[in-house]
């Protein structure tokens, strides 16, 4: 999905917000359908004891450059360089399969790597919490900047929408979740909806805006993104 916002090829698309910088020309974010919260980041594991000061000397597997578990990896390890992208769900595998030292866990691994034998290293959320006092922008909505407003309005209240209706009816929706789920235990999935769906999902508000700006303003740090200039407005309002 990211690489679709990359090339502009669809008028509304989800994607990682460490993405949005390099596509903020073409799109703005809906302040519905975010993943965002707190106690919710990627976390770092090994199959070994690694310290968190090993990590920048290690071969490391990451979900994808433009993810922002990869942003976030790169706040906490500037000199991080020697990555390798994985598929999201076999990054477990890569690190018991010893093809790289650690990797960067997102979505179910966070709820089943201790079943499998690997060890924490660090909460990349926890580091970004403590770091920044906001809670952790994961993933949002991305809409075309030069739809009418009036379309865009309603895309973002028929998203809210769907996310209350979804948070209230958590059965209905099950079948669904499970075609595509990488992890088929109920509890395990049940899990993953209510630590990633909450309220930030139906709608960012004050604080889930500043959360993504604070990430916006963190990204003019790192050197995949020099020379990107945002442009405003930001939300859909």
């Amino acid at each position: 999905l990211n690489n679709l916002a990359l090339c502009s090829n669809a008028d509304m698309v989800k994607i990682s917000y460490a993405l949005y910088p390099m596509i903020c020309k073409d799109y703005q974010l809906l302040t519905a359908g975010s993943a965002l919260g707190e106690g919710v980041g990627p976390l770092v594991v090994s199959k070994r004891k690694v310290y968190p000061d090993e990590v920048e000397h290690t071969k490391i597997a990451i979900p994808g450059q433009t993810t922002t578990a990869n942003f976030l990896l790169s706040l906490a390890f500037p000199k991080a360089s020697n990555k390798k992208v994985y598929l999201f769900s076999d990054i477990e595998e890569a690190v018991l399969q010893n093809e790289v030292d650690v990797g960067v866990l997102i979505h179910e691994g966070r709820f089943t790597y201790r079943q499998k034998g690997l060890f924490k290293v660090m909460d990349l959320g926890d580091f970004w919490e403590k770091t920044t006092s906001t809670p952790i922008p994961l993933g949002g909505i991305a809409i075309r900047r030069n739809l009418p407003e009036r379309i865009k309005q309603e895309l973002n209240s028929l998203t809210r929408q769907s996310v209350e209706y979804a948070l209230s009816n958590t059965g209905a929706a099950m079948p669904f979740v499970k075609q595509h789920a990488q992890e088929m235990d109920e509890h395990v999935i049940l899990s993953h909806i209510k630590l990633y769906v909450n309220k930030f999902s139906i709608d960012l508000g004050e604080r889930g805006k500043q959360a993504v700006l604070k990430m916006l303003e963190n990204s003019s740090s790192l050197e995949q993104y020099k020379g990107v200039e945002l442009t405003e407005p930001i939300f859909v309002c």
